[in-house]
């Protein structure tokens, strides 16, 4: 006779400086995933906004305040800008490979470079190679890191890493947890955005109706490059609705004339999923 599954139980983060927004504090309800039910207890708290972090599910709840808003691309009616048609030629060449979860030192390496120059100061600044592989490899749920490599001189040897992306296989969709670049490539550019349209064409191929990006905040600067992609839906009040044309016109006219380096580095800002690491989610 099968065991009856037990509801999760549920915790609230302390207050904390919040990594979007200045002078506001953010606080979190989180739980656990672990047994063997946490692939179906990961993808139903997906559906409801929750992002993973290593053996966490969480999701924002803050007394007051509702910016952070969950998004995820239509993937089978996504149809790509004149920009991001130019990016996917541009980065054709690149060599994609879906890998065990299992943190090696040429991600982390890369990992440390690309938060030296767009996440200086950020949550996982002190991170380690063991904090890293912490990251990566701490997971009940099925998941795998897709490599972007340039193509080698012998088509033999592997190439240059250049991307990186730790993905959750949900059952509605691909979650990306957490994504990485060479942030200085000096002949190759949109390696981030890259990552995305690929996502979104892997969700395609695989016959999985979403791309989930996390949280989109208004407000805040280095979170409006996930309104590029169309069509998108937010999770509101009401469940899950799309963007009308209308408004996403608005929403992608104010990512473009936003510039990153207007961006304030907030203390511990970072993107959604790692924000001040672990430590957060101990129960004591």
């Amino acid at each position: 006779m099968t065991a009856p599954v037990r509801f999760p139980r549920f915790f609230v983060t302390s207050p904390a400086p919040c990594p979007y927004l200045p002078g506001r504090s953010e606080r979190k309800v989180f739980t656990e995933l672990k047994g063997a039910h946490s692939d179906a207890l990961n993808d139903a708290l997906g559906r409801i906004g929750f992002r993973r972090s290593q053996t966490v599910a969480y999701r924002p709840s803050c007394l007051d305040c509702q910016a952070c808003v969950s998004v995820r691309v239509v993937a089978d009616d996504f149809t790509a800008s004149s920009t991001q048609k130019r990016n996917l030629k541009r980065n054709s060449d690149l060599v994609a490979t879906l890998c065990r979860p299992w943190s090696t030192s040429e991600q982390f390496e890369l990992l440390q470079r690309y938060l030296g120059v767009r996440h200086p100061g950020g949550g996982m600044a002190t991170m380690d190679e063991v904090d890293y592989a912490d990251m990566v490899e701490h997971t009940p749920v099925t998941s795998y890191v897709i490599e972007y490599r340039e193509p080698s001189a012998d088509g033999v040897t592997p190439g240059r890493l250049v991307g990186a992306c730790l993905t959750d296989k949900q059952g509605d969709g691909l979650s990306m947890i957490y994504s990485f670049y060479e942030p200085e490539h000096t002949t190759r550019t949109g390696l981030g955005n890259y990552i995305i349209l690929d996502h979104i064409r892997r969700a395609r191929e695989m016959e999985l109706p979403y791309v989930y990006l996390g949280y989109w905040v208004e407000g805040s600067a280095r979170m409006q490059y996930k309104v590029r992609y169309r069509p998108m839906e937010r999770l509101g009040r009401n469940g899950w609705e799309r963007i009308s044309a209308e408004e996403h016109d608005r929403l992608i006219s104010g990512a473009a004339n936003t510039r990153r380096e207007e961006a304030p580095a907030l203390e511990g800002s970072c993107k959604d999923g790692v924000p001040g690491g672990q430590d957060q989610y101990r129960l004591v």
